[in-house]
């Protein structure tokens, strides 16, 4: 049994998984959400909706609600869809934010932290993970995967556009069943309430993109219809909808393919034209370079600069002193 110890002023939540089929995922992510590094915040329950299950999804979300009290399963023996699975969730939830993920994902350890806490300040109504694909980007459709989840990040930098792991505000009982976008309709109430939406890069969740060009095609199909029947019917639309910031993204991702190859250009060039200048040292004036001329530019090692631009200084080294 697993003791948790609530400080004073955290913030509560309630942690919604939705799964279908997921016995080779749910256990890897129950036991992520089981080891979040919470200072901040405090997970009050782990409801886990299991639709329509037909492998081990169920077996093994049991037992570990039977060593964990806080995780609570609820089962649908027919798979009614995503929306169906998250009005059960928010039925149950108990606490007034609430964290909802898809059982095909890992939360890294920080990640309900970094988004649960940004809820201090009360304008705000929703935040969103950063999703990192576990792909490796060996062949095309894994790079394209990479690719495409690269852009939504550098978008979701400008407005957020949420999915995966989100975390949000109960001010709705319900989603409308006929609603295949869920994440963006909680934007959409979210935003009409007046509350603001927030993306949280360093929260991050993993997942697996498409593996195949069919899948890959069938995602997006599925996604961008569901977009425009959100659009159509409950007039809401995402920001990645928009056509000119998606192809501002587009040309910054081409404009940096071609300075790349530039760069190797050049880069062939200087190391062919150096390879040719040490073959004519060593088979024309027989020269190896035993005692070699010093590149002077190389001499002098600069400590590193860190990301937040503090220098690292070694802890077995002095400081260098002016």
């Amino acid at each position: 049994m697993t003791i948790i110890i609530e400080q004073p002023g955290q913030i509560k939540c309630s942690v919604g998984i939705t799964a279908h089929n997921e016995e080779a995922n749910i256990a890897q992510i129950l036991r992520a959400m089981l080891s979040q590094r919470l200072h901040l915040v405090a997970i009050s329950e782990i409801i886990v909706v299991a639709s329509g299950c037909t492998d081990r999804t169920i077996e093994i979300a049991q037992e570990f609600a039977a060593r964990e009290p806080r995780i609570r399963l609820y089962i649908q023996e027919k798979r009614e869809g995503k929306t169906s699975a998250i009005n059960i969730f928010l039925s149950h939830a108990t606490e007034d934010i609430c964290v909802l993920e898809s059982g095909d994902t890992i939360p890294h350890e920080d990640a309900i932290e970094n988004m649960v806490r940004m809820f201090a300040d009360p304008a705000v109504g929703m935040t969103g993970a950063h999703k990192v694909p576990v792909n490796t980007p060996e062949h095309i459709v894994g790079f394209l995967s990479h690719l495409r989840l690269k852009m939504e990040h550098q978008l979701c930098l400008e407005i957020p556009r949420l999915g995966e792991l989100i975390a949000f505000r109960k001010v709705f009982d319900k989603i409308p069943p006929d609603v295949a976008m869920d994440e963006a309709f909680v934007e959409a109430l979210v935003i009409r309430r007046g509350l603001q939406v927030r993306y949280a890069p360093d929260a991050v969740v993993f997942n697996m993109g498409p593996e195949t060009v069919q899948d890959f095609i069938k995602q997006r199909r599925r996604n961008h219809a569901g977009h425009l029947h959100l659009k159509a019917k409950y007039g809401y639309e995402v920001s990645s909808m928009g056509l000119a910031r998606l192809l501002k993204l587009a040309f910054d991702e081409i404009w940096g393919a071609l300075r790349l190859i530039w760069i190797l250009f050049v880069l062939a060039v200087l190391e062919g034209y150096a390879r040719t200048l040490g073959w004519w040292d060593y088979r024309v004036h027989k020269r190896t370079h035993v005692v070699w001329d010093i590149a002077w530019t190389t001499k002098e090692v600069k400590r590193p600069v860190d990301t937040v631009g503090i220098s690292i200084t070694s802890p077995h080294l002095p400081a260098k002193r002016d």
